[in-house]
């Protein structure tokens, strides 16, 4: 599955749970960004485990 953000063909790696909009599965690199917003929980999805500390 690739990244959600707009113009990003990388793997998602990461689910993240915004609770003011639906969840969302980027890559890495945007879940970083995404994860120093207040109440964003990233959680690493299914067999990507190790692509998200």
């Amino acid at each position: 599955m690739e990244c959600e953000e707009e113009g990003c063909d990388a793997e998602a790696a990461v689910e993240l749970h915004i609770p003011w909009d639906a969840n969302v599965r980027v890559c890495p690199g945007h879940a970083r960004t995404w994860a120093q917003k207040d109440g964003v929980v990233p959680e690493p999805m299914d067999g990507h485990e190790d692509a998200w500390p």
